[in-house]
């Protein structure tokens, strides 16, 4: 078992309004290595567009697992892998209960091999054994899904 830990925090700035469309969104998160995120709610509910926001984070986090689960995998099959970039999309909608929350999670990853050793069906069976392995993906009730690119 393995356990982390953060820090998130939030301060109502001194004679900054507390009402629900004015109060300020912003915070940070810290984290054991001492990196700090500079945080926000989605602009969609009154965050600030130029901070990272929780649905973002989860979509990023999805991707960033699936990546290194996969580059793992193709380390250890011994397929030098060049460069791997994800640009991972996610939907917010209401979920069978009606609640909202992240519906699903669309990984588009473009992976370059060192060599031409790596044929579409290696490609798929690579990615369905990342997908299977991801902790995070493992996690969530949204639907993840892997459509690579060439």
């Amino acid at each position: 078992m393995t356990e982390y830990t953060a820090s998130v925090a939030w301060h109502l700035p001194p004679g900054a309004d507390f009402q629900y469309e004015t109060f300020p969104r912003d915070h940070e998160w810290t984290f054991a290595g001492g990196e700090v995120i500079q945080a926000s709610a989605s602009p969609d509910y009154h965050g600030c567009h130029s901070r990272v926001n929780p649905d973002e984070a989860v979509i990023a986090a999805t991707s960033s697992c699936h990546m290194l689960t996969f580059l793992s995998i193709a380390a250890k099959k011994k397929l030098r892998v060049l460069s791997y970039v994800d640009r991972p999309q996610g939907v917010v909608d209401k979920n069978a209960e009606g609640r909202m929350s992240i519906t699903e999670v669309v990984l588009h990853p473009k992976v370059v091999f060192d060599g031409d050793e790596v044929d579409e069906e290696t490609l798929r069976r690579l990615h369905e054994s990342a997908h299977r392995n991801c902790f995070v993906a493992n996690s969530l009730k949204a639907s993840v899904s892997v459509k690579p690119e060439k």
